[in-house]
Formats: structure tokens, sequence, C-alpha cells
């Protein structure tokens, strides 16, 4: 059996009827179920940020989880497939009518991402202080805690609901099939039968 370890939400719901698709019978979860067992899978629903834990600790074989994530996080499984559905930027947000002073001694940066926002003002020699925040990210600058954030976007729009602007694109991201590397040895055949079914679907 194949552990499938999948994130809450929006990314969860497509992979799943992905999986539906690809085998021709449903695929979905109970109400607040954490686990389904269905033939030769058994997914596991998994907080977002924990997917690739779950997949490096061997508690599941594979995973489905944003490249964001991965990059975050470092993660050391191996990268199969690029799922070409969740997609998302990381962005830069500044106030509504403000522009981003790169010229500062410091820059104060608000982000539940702080790898991933240190690696891009390293790379522009821009001094930045991370402020680690993991949740409503979209007030930092406007009660002067940040002079901008580094956030997930998909449409912008709780960005411009809250007074602020994308600036700057850091990166594309897409959801990724993952897997555990002992386990792509161990259960190979089946690992490399799914992923040959999601590449071509």
């Amino acid at each position: 059996m194949l552990k499938i370890a999948l994130p809450k939400g929006r990314i969860a719901e497509q992979t799943l009827q992905t999986f539906a698709s690809i085998f021709k019978e449903d695929f979905s979860f109970s109400d607040r179920k954490l686990r389904l067992i269905k033939g030769d899978f058994e997914f596991l629903m998994v907080r977002n940020q924990d997917i690739d834990t779950y997949v490096i600790e061997g508690a599941a074989d594979l995973g489905v989880v944003g490249l964001d994530v991965l990059l975050e996080h470092n993660s050391d499984v191996l990268r199969l497939l690029d799922l070409k559905f969740g997609h998302c930027k990381v962005c830069i947000g500044i106030k509504k009518g403000t522009n981003l002073d790169f010229n500062k001694p410091e820059l104060k940066v608000a982000t539940s991402l702080p790898n991933i926002t240190r690696a891009y003002f390293n790379a522009r020699a821009v001094p930045v202080k991370i402020i680690t925040l993991y949740g409503s990210i979209e007030l930092a600058p406007l009660v002067g805690l940040a002079d901008c954030i580094v956030d997930i976007v998909e449409t912008g729009s709780t960005m411009k609901q809250n007074g602020l602007e994308p600036a700057q694109v850091i990166m594309q991201s897409s959801a990724f099939l993952i897997a555990n590397k002992l386990s792509f040895v161990s259960k190979k055949d089946e690992i490399l039968n799914i992923y040959h079914k999601l590449a071509n679907k």
C-alpha cells in the first residue's frame, strides 16, 4: 500500500479529482476524517507545512506539496513531477501607493517564508530584518511593524482588500509530487506506475 500525504484544502481536492480521473473511481474524504484508505492507497490529510516532514520521515511514501514549501524547507525528498496545478506566486507586498526603497539601511520584512525571503534579498545585497509571522501578515506594513511583506499570492485579492499591492514576484509555485528516497527504492514499481499515470493524464 502506498501512503500519500496531501495538504488540506484546494490542492487536496485537485489531487483527489486527478486520482479519480486516472483510476476511474471516486476518491473523497468523509467529513473531518484525516485518513482515506482506497484500494492500494492510503491518503493522509496533513497541514501543508508538514507534508515534506511526513515524507522525509517515511510516514508517507509520496506527498503532494507546493514548490514554495520545498524551497523554504530545503526538503530532502525526490521531486518527481510538477503536477501543473495549485499555481501561486511568492510576492513582495507593499502599502498601496508607496514604493519599495532598496536603499534603506535595513528593510523590515514580515513573512512566513524567512528562508526564501532571506535568499532573495541576500542575492541582491539588500540588508533586511526578517520578522517571522504565521498569520495576518498583511497587517504588518499597515501598523508600522514592517516596510513590506513576502507572502503567497493566488489572486491578490487579500492584499488589495487590506490596502496592499504586489510590488515584485519572487517565484512561481505549483504542486509537486514528491517521494521518500527509501520508498522510491523499495516501492519503485508502484511509485513509477503513479508517476506515469499522472504524467500522462
